[in-house]
């Protein structure tokens, strides 16, 4: 009886995700048709493309915006995962019983909370620039690097990285306590050495966890707002920030640049969301 169609998952889930993609839904109509010039809150009903011309001229913000975005995805995501790799090796091998509450205690931090706490850490203005001029390392505080609210986005990224390590790690230590101990007993025995064993044992076994945690920090990255609006400047900024920006705009009009950039922020997480997916299917 419970192998009954009726009874399948999708059935008992089905009143959530009505609800959701009834929102979901909604939310993406009311955008489609702010970006082609449907705001009826100025009485604008006629439909035209020119946010969609505005937005992907050559001369727009936009690129900018975009290549800074990409930027601090790939780069936040790359190191995040190289270094969640090794950490993740090492608990394994040499701390395999250690308990993971460090990686635990900083998921409970929220992402907005951890920049804030960089913020006050490596600004000019903050903790560690007092510390280096009371010891005699530097004469005034704006000797200090330009860590955060840098035009190269450095402390978005630093901030990233510190969440993100923790998530990954998590990810990758799972899998690895989750594999039988006899790759490595077979990859010793036919004499491999360390890093022959971390190129064709371990890292064959947590590649496609390890692909699909990066595409969803990837995504997850793209498409923040608070990190870059707290610790990125005026220009040149984050997509999210960009789009905000236009929302905010007292010409109403500008709202349809805004829902284009949002539009094109969900296109490409909702493409890098069906890949990971796909790696994870992949992976069963």
């Amino acid at each position: 009886m419970r192998d009954h169609p009726l009874f399948s998952p999708w059935i008992s889930l089905a009143p959530a995700l009505t609800i959701i993609m009834v929102l979901l839904g909604a939310s993406l109509f009311y955008a489609v048709a702010e970006s082609v010039g449907y705001v009826s809150v100025i009485g604008q009903n006629e439909i035209n493309f020119s946010a969609y011309r505005a937005t992907l001229d050559l001369n727009s913000e936009f690129w900018t915006s975009l290549s800074f975005s990409l930027w601090i995805s790939i780069a936040s995501t790359t190191i995040s995962s190289v270094v969640a790799l090794a950490l993740a090796v090492w608990l394994s091998e040499r701390r395999r019983n250690m308990d993971t509450l460090a990686l635990n205690w900083n998921l409970a931090f929220p992402h907005l909370v951890w920049s804030v706490a960089v913020l006050l850490f490596l600004s000019q203005s903050g903790l560690f620039a007092r510390w280096a001029a009371s010891l005699g390392f530097i004469t005034a505080s704006d000797q200090f690097p330009i860590l955060v609210r840098d035009r190269f986005g450095i402390g978005v990224i630093l901030s990233y990285i510190g969440k993100e390590i923790p998530f990954l790690t998590i990810i990758i230590l799972s899998v690895l306590r989750s594999q039988s101990v006899g790759y490595d007993v077979v990859a010793e025995n036919l004499g491999a050495n360390r890093w022959q064993k971390l190129r064709y044992v371990t890292i064959p076994q947590v590649l496609p966890a390890l692909l699909a945690g990066y595409l969803l920090v990837f995504g997850f990255i793209f498409s923040s707002y608070e990190v870059p609006a707290l610790l990125g400047v005026g220009y040149p900024r984050a997509l999210p920030v960009l789009a905000l920006r236009f929302f905010l705009d007292p010409d109403l009009r500008a709202r349809s640049e805004g829902m284009v950039i949002s539009l094109i922020i969900t296109l490409i997480v909702i493409l890098v969301a069906v890949i990971s997916l796909r790696i994870g299917e992949r992976q069963e």
